[in-house]
């Protein structure tokens, strides 16, 4: 853990030292001034020296100077090196999440990736900068002083030794107890995180069915969970204080007793005793920092373990080492494919599936919900990996082809897809950045798209919402098909992308695709039959198994579930005709 995290410091070391350096010449001027303070009272106030009260003075000032500068640099170095090492541990995260699989995704959870994005990190900056500034100083501090203490006076300087020995112990047993409950509260935090994305998500549904308070009693109960997490390990914690006080109060009580009687006997003088006090603040200041810090340290240890999980997790899924860069057509084979989403007791999603599909034909697949039509479709691009079997791609397996060069090649359209903030160029860009103007309205005319573009007040300039919230579902729908088609695929997947928008539509959309990409292997899945009745193949898909494959007319006569679906979407008619 700590040797991944450490890679990312990189460009930092420079200032992370500078940071140590001017902290340590800043802790040496302390420790100084105290010690000047001892000479300025016993040989310049005691004898009335003002030629020594001046030198000294001086000494004193300008010590307290350097000190303040070297703190300043320090601070600045230390903020410098904090928020780039957090930077880079935010960069390789993200870079990180970018490759997982849809598999890595849920294994983590979208709301857990986001608090380690931004949380954890924020811990792991805080820390890093307390590491190199405060505990540096502390410790520094601690020492230098307790060396000051032995050579003033050895005896009386035993009471700190006393008093880091308590100290010390009380740190143990809060953080060996804390530490544990840090790491059950983030967990709770990433449920929290959860909660609030699915909610703002989903906030049309949660209102439409008026789940208000019910979305309120389920964020509250977790918030309160964090809550109870947080207020157990605050309560040991203020431990810290109560300790140090303890030891602050028992120190200063005991260096003035036993220091008053080593003064009454001559065996120490008042600037020294003074100097003891001063000394005394030092050392158990530092104890106090280093407490806190020990704390911080601990919260952070959860922290950096979380961050590091997700930089060492290795994808699921992986391009091979000098995969195929070429697709040379639109063929599909599935040959005896196993598969499910790794949760072996559930069975199989699809099993004993083969089906073979001609470059540039059209193949509509029917299947009840829940029939794993959409499982079938995510294993062309290699979104999932099969468990057996292979699904071949221009008769080479998916796996051995570049990842990028297969993605680029399969073009997917979902019926929940995505919109991003941004113009309609420039979500059109998503499916080839250099596309040009007349190349987009060309897609987005095969789409049917074009249409209520132009009547938009700004046109391919106007503004899209994060999501596409201000466009209907069905415009949705078609800027997402046009998108898709400007990757000119090898291969497109429509994953009832058409659900959304009227008869009429969908044919005309069908038969661009017949016009303008002939050579394009297009998958169509949808629950009406009208939509793929045209198609070359209709396959039917039951419960993970191929239940038929064959044309229209071949399937009413040899496919009950066909029929039965056909004559009753005739008898009914589709919704949106009437």
């Amino acid at each position: 853990m700590l040797k991944t995290l450490a890679s990312y410091i990189q460009e930092y070391k420079v200032p992370s030292f500078k940071a140590m350096f001017y902290v340590t010449l800043e802790v040496i001027m302390e420790v100084l001034i105290p010690y000047l303070m001892s000479d300025l009272v016993d040989k310049g106030i005691a004898n009335g020296n003002m030629n020594i009260i001046l030198k000294t003075g001086l000494f004193m000032i300008l010590a307290s100077i350097f000190s303040l500068i070297a703190g300043a640099l320090g601070g600045k170095y230390a903020s410098i090196a904090s928020c780039g090492f957090a930077k880079n541990l935010r960069k390789a995260e993200y870079k990180q999440i970018q490759d997982f699989s849809f598999s890595d995704i849920d294994l983590f959870s979208t709301g857990s990736l986001i608090t380690r994005l931004t949380t954890d990190v924020t811990n792991i900056q805080n820390t890093y900068m307390a590491i190199i500034r405060a505990c540096v100083r502390s410790p520094l501090m601690l020492i230098f002083a307790l060396f000051m203490t032995f050579k003033i006076n050895s005896k009386l300087a035993f009471v700190f030794v006393f008093a880091i020995l308590f100290l010390s112990i009380v740190l143990y047993f809060v953080s060996t107890r804390v530490h544990p409950k840090f790491k059950k509260m983030f967990s709770k935090i990433d449920c929290m995180n959860s909660s609030v994305q699915e909610n703002i998500t989903g906030i049309r549904v949660v209102k439409s069915f008026v789940r208000e308070d019910h979305e309120r009693e389920k964020f509250s109960h977790t918030s309160d969970e964090v809550f109870s997490l947080q207020r157990k390990a605050e309560k040991l914690l203020i431990l810290n204080s109560p300790a140090m006080q303890f030891s602050v109060y028992v120190s200063i009580l005991l260096i003035s007793w036993f220091g008053a009687h080593l003064i009454v006997s001559d065996s120490m003088t008042t600037g020294e005793l003074l100097s003891m006090f001063t000394y005394t603040i030092n050392i158990l200041m530092s104890l106090m920092m280093l407490s806190m810090n020990i704390v911080m340290l601990t919260m952070s240890i959860s922290s950096a373990q979380r961050i590091a999980q997700v930089i060492n997790h290795k994808s699921t899924l992986t391009s091979p080492v000098n995969g195929a860069t070429k697709i040379e057509n639109g063929t599909i084979d599935f040959e005896n494919v196993y598969f499910n989403y790794g949760h072996a007791d559930e069975g199989y999603v699809l099993e004993n599936f083969s089906v073979h599909i001609d470059s540039g034909s059209t193949l509509g697949v029917l299947g009840a919900t829940g029939s794993s039509k959409s499982s079938f479709v995510q294993l062309i691009p290699r979104l999932y990996d099969v468990l057996s079997g292979s699904v071949k791609v221009a008769g080479k397996d998916v796996r051995e082809y570049d990842l990028k060069t297969l993605r680029d090649n399969v073009a997917m359209v979902l019926q929940k897809n995505v919109l991003f903030s941004g113009t309609i160029k420039e979500n059109m860009r998503w499916g080839n950045e250099n596309a040009t103007d007349e190349e987009i309205m060309e897609a987005c005319r095969l789409a049917q798209a074009d249409e209520f573009i132009q009547k938009m007040p700004d046109k391919y300039d106007t503004y899209i919402e994060q999501g596409g919230s201000n466009v209907s579902g069905g415009q949705r729908q078609r800027l997402c098909i046009a998108r898709a088609l400007l990757k000119k695929p090898k291969i497109l997947i429509l994953d009832d992308s058409t659900s959304a928008v009227d008869t009429k539509t969908d044919a005309l959309i069908r038969n661009a695709f017949m016009e303008k990409i002939p050579d394009t292997t297009r998958i169509i899945i949808s629950q009406r039959i009208s939509s793929i009745q045209d198609a070359d193949k209709i396959l039917v898909i039951d419960d993970g198994k191929v239940l038929a494959l064959g044309n229209h007319e071949e399937l009413l006569k040899t496919c009950t579930q066909y029929k039965e679906t056909y004559e009753a979407q005739q008898k009914g008619g589709d919704f949106d005709e009437q």
